[in-house]
């Protein structure tokens, strides 16, 4: 009995670090040259939305070195990204087989610009149209925008009490509606170096018309590129645009379709 009880914990010890461990998403940040940063978050979001990317805000500007400020933006469906800042959107995007996608342009590993999508062909059912769903993909999506990655993709473990962790059940126990210290811990290591430029609020030398195109339509994976990381729940795509700007786009399936993504 005791020998199975010290595996357990030693199984469970395992597990909690492996699912704390490093949750950057590549690397990918904003350069700028201080600390705390201001970016600013474009609202193109229903009255629906408003409260969770409110929420999602608030529990994102507890960090140390992250300060967001949400400006009214006009983006609508199509939600073109900005140079300088994150725009979020909502709308009926179809059945798609996806709640949320956050894209990031990078040169490099800085982000220049950023997008959050919430498909309202889902979470206008049943099902996904709760405070629990809402709040946990407004704020597991925001955070991609600024380069943190998930902390756990299974989403059938024990809650890790995160909105980085995937789940059935976002209401817990533990609730996964917010971030955890895990979260700000990965965030204030993500963004301890300072850079000689910033890339936050300023428009990109680089735009050119052929650029600009491929900012309407992301919306399937056939706009996204080639498939980096696959799983029935999560999903990243990379495309490249030339001259050293890629844009790179995180998927949240819903559970339904996951394991099919080609819609």
């Amino acid at each position: 009995m005791k020998y199975s009880l010290i595996t357990f914990i030693l199984a469970f010890s395992i597990f909690t670090g492996l699912a704390h461990a490093d949750h950057s998403w590549n690397g990918f940040h904003w350069a700028r040259t201080q600390n705390p940063f201001t970016l600013t978050v474009g609202d193109s979001v229903s009255s629906a939305w408003d409260p969770y990317l409110q929420s999602a805000v608030t529990d994102w500007n507890a960090s140390s070195v992250l300060d967001l400020v949400i400006v009214p933006s006009s983006k609508s469906k199509t939600c073109r990204p900005t140079d300088g800042r994150i725009e979020v959107c909502n709308a009926k995007y179809g059945s798609t087989g996806w709640l949320g996608i956050a894209q990031v342009w990078v040169s490099g590993s800085h982000i220049t610009k950023a997008t959050t999508k919430l498909n309202d062909t889902y979470f206008t059912q049943a099902k996904y149209n709760t405070p629990a769903w809402r709040r946990l993909v407004a704020c597991q999506e925001l955070a991609h925008n600024f380069g943190l990655d998930h902390q756990d993709e299974d989403h059938t473990n024990v809650n890790l009490g995160s909105c980085m962790d995937y789940t059935n059940n976002p209401s817990g126990p533990l609730s996964n509606e917010h971030p955890n210290a895990h979260d700000f811990e990965q965030i204030e290591t993500m963004y301890a170096h300072l850079d000689t430029t910033t890339t936050i609020a300023q428009k990109s030398a680089q735009s050119t018309p052929a650029l600009s195109r491929v900012d309407v339509s992301l919306d399937t994976p056939r706009d996204w590129g080639r498939a980096v990381r696959d799983s029935v729940r999560s999903s990243v795509y990379e495309r490249d645009l030339g001259l050293g700007q890629k844009v790179f786009t995180h998927v949240f399936w819903i559970p339904e379709e996951g394991a099919d993504h080609d819609h």
